[in-house]
């Protein structure tokens, strides 16, 4: 059976949720092979074990991460040449992108983007076009290198005992020339992280800059918050948590939105969500046309009997 790399999404050797969905879709394909990138490879074995990983390659090659993305593509490169996987899976994250677009030129090969599903073949499922279309494709040339969204898969457990390679990368002067010179995690919240969770509770302007209600209900259901691009231009929430086409594209299994109009800008960042939930003022918001479940009301009234609902069935 074919070798299939996956780019494991980690830190300081915590593996994501990501990865794991990887590899179970990685399994679907071939063997998984994981790429660890950093230090920490032992405490990440267990998780990568969990989930079919047949062989970990440690690079633990310093300039990986001390620059930017360059050395890690070009990393990736030397690995699938001498690996010749069928198939390279990354996640589809600001990062993974870039290093998947990099990889592609480098390989010769074809690239798929935001996948939302991906098949033997590989045959990959991507909603485009501000998700009106849903298309499936295939890489006609090259290796197949997709990025795949977070909550493509439900993860699936297969216990494997995977050995561990370290494999001695060379990165050139030429990628060596955007240096990280200072980094800082982000201040915890203690709620998932908007990309990966399962489920994601959004406020817009109806929420006239008080995020009370939507961060009572999301905790209570254990949810990420987010926020559209008007209530980020307003003020009323850090950027990092927009939800659109200039903020982040998510596809959660539950997506609450509360207090947003629906415009196609925010659409065109959650409308893959599994299942979505609108609560509005106006019967007449374009969210309706798109959701689920609808409720016609006022956020403030509705989230907080929700959230003391949830709260006691939870008790």
């Amino acid at each position: 059976m074919s070798n299939v790399l996956v780019l494991v999404d980690h830190s300081a050797g915590t593996v994501r949720k990501t990865t794991a969905e990887l590899l179970t879709i990685a399994r679907r394909l071939g063997e998984p092979v994981a790429v660890f990138i950093g230090d920490g490879v032992q405490d990440a074995l267990p998780a990568l074990g969990q989930y079919g990983a047949t062989k970990v390659i440690a690079l633990t090659n310093p300039d990986l991460s001390q620059y930017l993305v360059a050395p890690k593509a070009e990393a990736l490169q030397q690995v699938a040449a001498k690996i010749e996987p069928s198939a390279i899976l990354i996640s589809s994250n600001a990062e993974g992108k870039e290093i998947a677009a990099r990889l592609a030129v480098k390989l010769d090969s074809g690239l798929i983007t935001d996948a939302v599903d991906v098949q033997a073949g590989p045959v990959t499922t991507q909603s485009v076009f501000a998700g009106n279309f849903t298309v499936q494709s295939k890489i006609t040339h090259g290796t197949p290198i997709i990025t795949v969204k977070p909550n493509a898969a439900t993860p699936e457990a297969a216990e494997t005992s995977p050995e561990v390679e370290e494999f001695d990368v060379t990165i050139s002067d030429a990628a060596k020339t955007a240096r990280i010179t200072d980094s800082k995690p982000r201040e915890a919240t203690g709620r998932p992280e908007l990309t990966e969770a399962a489920i994601i509770v959004s406020g817009g302007r109806g929420t006239g800059g008080d995020f009370g209600p939507i961060e009572a209900f999301a905790d209570s259901l254990g949810a990420a918050v987010g926020a559209s691009r008007a209530a980020v231009d307003s003020g009323w929430y850090p950027h990092a948590y927009q939800v659109g086409q200039t903020g982040k594209t998510v596809s959660p299994q539950l997506y609450v939105a509360a207090g947003i109009s629906g415009a196609i800008q925010h659409r065109a960042g959650m409308q893959t969500s599994k299942t979505i939930v609108a609560v509005n003022k106006d019967p007449e918001a374009p969210i309706f046309e798109l959701v689920d479940f609808g409720v016609v009301g006022d956020l403030h009234k509705v989230l907080p009997t929700a959230t003391e609902e949830v709260t006691k069935r939870k008790s």
